[in-house]
């Protein structure tokens, strides 16, 4: 029997790492839940910002016509947006993907099913409440003024929640 272990590298601890446990309604509504909405507004804007950003570069980085932008905003919220999902981070429900924070390594993503068609759905309705030619301009701004509109402002979905705050800057000195 010494065959049998001899060259085998240890067996290395397990961890176990549960998926996270969704509320009826985080699996059934057709609504993003209110607890993801800020987390799936930060997706959205990100993803509007580089289709934006794509499209611009095509054109020399000059602003685009209406027409143009029109479309481009249709196709950030017609998107698959398969590469999103749920983890749950100290007892939190987080929505992850591109342009979020990163999680850590050892999390479950939960992703497909009803993410993507919620966050379609809130896209369109972000668009539609702030308007196309608000957000080309907020987007012409910068990322910071992109997400401040669709994200923080008074009906935003992160409306009342503190953004990341921002590094203090040292003090000047005003002589």
């Amino acid at each position: 029997g010494a065959e049998d272990t001899c060259g085998d590298p240890p067996a290395a601890p397990s961890r176990s790492v549960p998926a996270p446990q969704l509320s009826p309604e985080e699996r059934l509504s057709p609504h993003m839940p209110e607890s993801l909405r800020c987390d799936a507004c930060h997706a959205i804007a990100f993803q509007i910002e580089e289709q934006l950003r794509k499209a611009e570069g095509k054109v020399g980085k000059k602003a685009l016509k209406e027409s143009d932008y029109i479309e481009v905003l249709e196709r950030s919220c017609s998107q698959d947006w398969e590469s999103y999902g749920v983890l749950e981070l100290d007892g939190q429900k987080r929505l992850s993907g591109p342009g979020l924070p990163s999680q850590q390594p050892l999390s479950v993503l939960v992703s497909g099913g009803p993410w993507p068609g919620r966050l379609s759905k809130l896209c369109h309705g972000l668009v539609g409440e702030r308007g196309e030619a608000q957000i080309y301009g907020a987007h012409r701004r910068g990322p910071a003024a992109l997400r401040q509109l669709l994200c923080h402002g008074p009906k935003g979905p992160c409306a009342g929640r503190k953004e990341r705050p921002e590094p203090r800057k040292a003090p000047q000195n005003e002589l």
